[in-house]
């Protein structure tokens, strides 16, 4: 397979480890090592210290396993798969699809999401949001289903968008995978962070049988260094393929990275909980700057998640400026044409502590760069 530029990583590469402010970050600031030992019992401390370094079980251990089961209604950890997350994207498409198959899969969207299938041969449509609230209907993604669909990929929380389905909407979205018999590629690497709790939603794979879906340590619980997540489903038959493929990759996970993981789950609250309270509390700061700012941009707020979506109200395209914004004030921000989704807009990132910092150094850019603006 010949596959294009994963054009955000290949961006994000040139200034993330060099760049002073980070504004579209999708992850929240990574908990440090001691942080998670603290947070152990004295059980699981001892677990940490008796680590063994060999080769760890190709489907994850199973106490990871056991313990990532908790999570759901209907998964055993019979039902799960243990791995990267980009590995299990990477691997569901080639497992699933073959040239000439039809993909349906929401934009804009995180590019492997959807390049892999591309690149495979797939004939790809896109779900497209009905206005610029990101406001997703059920409904259309039916009206691009085919005989020939073979897969139908979401991402709620979504990213960039921030957009969430309400509870009839899930139920909508399921009733429709299923009358039309196509697989459910599911990414819910967000889950569990929508900004209101009463908004909740089950995973698709306690809610459909041909659902397949995607979480992991690196948004929700803020260890996007351990490099880990994992794939819950109950089709068998395509887990079984998926463990098949996964002996070409990485073959078995870092013993340490799962553990810690263990750990982690196991005390979610305090991970996922201080996330969703920076999350908060920086959306309220970034709504204020866009009052003082409205003839900049566009910012409708996010329902779930750690990103936001903003149409920028200038002259020229997104990538221009970022790249001239980023240069000159050392704030980067991920322009729309990395999403290939137009050039005016940008994703916010409210996962930081220095959310403050940048927005005040924005601001003043702003106000000595006037001519950028379209009013």
């Amino acid at each position: 397979m010949k596959i294009e530029p994963f054009k955000l990583e290949r961006y994000f590469d040139n200034y993330e480890f060099t760049t002073q402010y980070l504004l579209s970050s999708s992850d929240c600031d990574g908990y440090s090592l001691e942080y998670v030992l603290n947070c152990a019992t004295s059980a699981e401390k001892k677990l940490w210290n008796d680590v063994r370094l060999g080769y760890t079980e190709a489907r994850g251990s199973l106490l990871l396993r056991q313990t990532i089961a908790q999570q759901y209604k209907t998964i055993t950890e019979n039902d799960i798969l243990v791995l990267s997350p980009g590995e299990a994207n990477f691997i569901l498409m080639n497992v699933v699809l073959e040239a000439g198959d039809h993909v349906v899969c929401m934009t804009p969207a995180y590019q492997s999401l959807y390049q892999v299938a591309k690149s495979i041969g797939c004939n790809i449509s896109f779900w497209k949001p009905e206005n610029e609230h990101w406001h997703y209907n059920p409904d259309d993604l039916e009206n691009l289903i085919k005989p020939e669909t073979k897969l139908i990929i979401i991402n709620f929380p979504h990213n960039p968008t921030g957009s969430f389905l309400t509870k009839a909407a899930t139920e909508r979205l399921v009733a429709i995978a299923r009358k039309h018999n196509v697989l459910l590629f599911s990414d819910e690497m967000y889950s569990q962070m929508a900004h209101d709790p009463a908004n909740e939603i089950p995973s698709f794979c306690d809610l459909y049988e041909n659902a397949i879906t995607l979480w992991g340590m690196a948004k929700s619980f803020g260890l996007a260094g351990l490099r880990l997540g994992w794939v819950a489903t109950k089709n068998q038959t395509l887990l079984e393929k998926m463990l098949g493929y996964k002996d070409y990759l990485t073959i078995c996970n870092s013993a340490m990275s799962e553990l810690v993981s263990v750990i982690a789950l196991n005390h979610k609250e305090k991970f996922i909980e201080p996330n969703l309270k920076k999350i908060r509390k920086n959306i309220k700061l970034f709504s204020d700057f866009h009052a003082a700012h409205q003839d900049f941009f566009d910012f409708p707020v996010p329902l779930a998640g750690s990103t936001a979506f903003i149409k920028l109200k200038i002259k020229e395209s997104g990538l221009v400026y970022c790249e001239r914004m980023v240069k000159e004030t050392g704030i980067m921000l991920l322009p729309a044409e990395m999403f290939e989704f137009g050039n005016q807009h940008a994703r916010i990132g409210f996962g930081r502590g220095n959310m403050p910092d940048v927005l005040e150094r924005w601001g003043n850019y702003i106000k000595k760069s006037p001519g950028h603006k379209l009013s």
